[in-house]
């Protein structure tokens, strides 16, 4: 099951939508408030254009966020429905994975092997929030992921204290030079709140926006990449959306007794 050799799907709508097959350009809806009408318009095209039908389908890959949670709900619907159908097999992936994996790619330069690179894969939850994880050096863009922290969700400079102190821990661990890059939806707009970290020590910091999915066949070739190594690893959790927040919705206060007079 690698994607390259058997019919695959990638459904993300993570930030936006994108819809697409391993080695063929994607349909990818920046604007998020008209992919959820736009999905199956678009599944059937890139379908269509592939010369396949939903039935010729082996497996689905979608993504599980952590996004918020209208947009993200739509996609993975959409994948259950898609994979009960035509009984190809359900594979969800989250983003923040691949996110830091296509950063390493980008950033790690062949005459860097003395500098640790560390990878704070991020997507924006709105509401001046991050979703984010930090990921160690790969080594190697095949290696298993190495994650240095859960999965999370905070405010920005919130993020920046505890990344600060995780940064400076490896450095100090390593004797040796740390570089850190943020990646993904958000990185770019708290820019203001990154340069704590750059004042704060010797570790540089560089800024990456924009999602591993726009980048068109790479993106979704990384995302199937992903989710069948970690099946492949016997790794396959639920698919199950991961929100992160907390509900906004409360149990009511009890009613008021009111006396009644007779």
């Amino acid at each position: 099951m690698s994607g390259s050799d058997t019919p695959l799907l990638v459904i993300d709508t993570s930030y936006g939508s994108t819809v697409g097959l391993p080695g063929r350009e994607p349909c990818i809806e920046s604007d998020s408030r008209s992919h959820v009408e736009r999905l199956q318009v678009n599944i059937a095209k890139v379908m269509d254009q592939a010369g396949l039908s939903a039935e010729d389908l082996s497996t689905i890959v979608v993504g599980l966020g952590p996004a918020p949670f209208t947009g993200l709900r739509a996609g993975i619907v959409t994948a259950k429905a898609l994979a009960f159908a035509t009984g190809a097999h359900l594979l969800g992936q989250d983003i923040l994975e691949p996110q830091a994996r296509y950063a390493y790619s980008r950033f790690k330069q062949k005459d860097q092997d003395h500098i640790r690179l560390l990878v704070l894969a991020v997507n924006d939850a709105r509401r001046r929030q991050l979703y984010y994880r930090l990921f160690d050096d790969f080594g190697d863009v095949e290696a298993p992921a190495r994650p240095l922290t859960e999965m999370s969700i905070d405010y920005p400079a919130v993020v920046c204290e505890k990344i600060a102190v995780i940064a400076d821990g490896q450095k100090s661990l390593d004797q040796g030079p740390v570089a850190l890059v943020i990646s993904g939806h958000g990185a770019g707009r708290y820019a203001d709140q990154w340069e704590c970290l750059d004042n704060r020590s010797d570790i540089q910091v560089m800024l990456d926006e924009g999602s591993f999915l726009e980048d068109g066949t790479q993106g979704t070739s990384l995302m199937a990449a992903c989710a069948c190594r970690r099946a492949q690893q016997g790794l396959i959790g639920p698919v199950e959306p991961l929100y992160l927040r907390r509900p906004d919705v409360s149990v009511p206060n009890p009613l008021k007794h009111v006396a009644v007079q007779s």
